[in-house]
C-alpha cells in the first residue's frame, strides 16, 4: 500500500512541475521599448547553411543613445530566435505577445550584468550549439530590470523579421517541457515495475505457504 502511495505522489509532483513550468506574471512584448539596443549578427560563412556545433555567429550589441529606459537596465540577455519561416506549422515555436508564453526565442546565447559605464559596442563569437534544431534564425537582445522583467530589446532583423536571417542545419531539437515529461514517465515506469515485482513476490510467498 505504501508503494502505491509513493507512486501516486511521484506522478502528482511531476504533473505539478509540468503545469507550473514557465508560469510567471504577465508581461507583454508589445510594451517593451523597441530599438533600444542596436544588434548585428554576422554568420561565419555567407550565403550557406550553417552547421550546428561547428559554425559561429558574431553577435554585436550596443545600447542606443535614444534608449529612454536605460536607467532600468540591470542585465543583458542575448537570445537566438526563430524567423517566421521556421514557425510555420510548428506551434512549439510560436510567437506570443505574452513573454512567458512566447516560444520564438528559446535559445539563450549569453546573459550578463549591464554596465552603464561601457558605451562601446560589445561582441561575442557564438558557436551554434549541437542541439539547436534545423531552422532559420535571427538574434534578439533583451534589456532586463532588477525584477528580472524585460523592459527593452533590439534585434538583428527588421520588424517583420525577414532580413539578415541565417539558416542552420542540425538535429531536431527537444524542448524542456518534453524533457520534464520524459523524466517523469521514466520514473513512473520504474516505480510501476517495482510495484509489479513486489506483488509477484508476495503472491509467490502466499502460494508457497498454502
Amino acid at each position: 500500500m505504501a508503494i502505491h502511495k509513493i507512486l501516486f505522489a511521484s506522478l502528482l509532483v511531476c504533473l505539478l512541475i509540468q503545469s507550473n513550468h514557465g508560469a510567471t506574471k504577465e508581461r507583454l512584448f508589445s510594451e517593451l521599448e523597441k530599438g533600444a539596443i542596436e544588434v548585428t549578427a554576422i554568420p561565419s560563412r555567407d550565403n550557406v547553411v550553417l552547421e550546428a556545433g561547428v559554425d559561429k555567429v558574431t553577435v554585436t550589441w550596443k545600447v542606443s543613445s535614444t534608449a529612454t529606459k536605460e536607467p532600468e537596465f540591470k542585465t543583458i540577455k542575448v537570445k537566438l530566435c526563430y524567423a517566421p519561416v521556421s514557425q510555420v506549422d510548428r506551434p512549439w515555436r510560436k510567437t506570443h505577445d505574452e513573454l512567458f508564453k512566447d516560444k520564438s526565442c528559446p535559445h539563450k546565447i549569453i546573459a550578463k550584468p549591464y554596465d552603464s559605464t561601457v558605451k562601446t559596442a560589445q561582441t561575442i563569437n557564438y558557436t551554434l550549439e549541437r542541439d539547436i534544431p534545423t531552422g532559420t534564425y535571427f538574434v534578439r537582445v533583451y534589456a532586463v530590470d532588477a525584477l528580472n522583467h524585460e523592459v527593452a530589446f533590439g534585434q538583428s532583423t527588421d520588424e517583420a523579421k525577414k532580413t539578415n536571417l541565417f539558416s542552420v542545419q542540425a538535429i531536431s531539437g527537444r524542448h524542456k517541457s518534453l524533457d520534464i515529461a520524459s523524466i517523469c514517465f521514466s520514473v513512473f515506469s520504474v516505480l510501476a515495475l517495482l510495484v509489479f515485482f513486489v506483488n509477484e513476490k508476495r503472491k509467490a510467498k502466499l502460494e508457497q505457504s498454502k
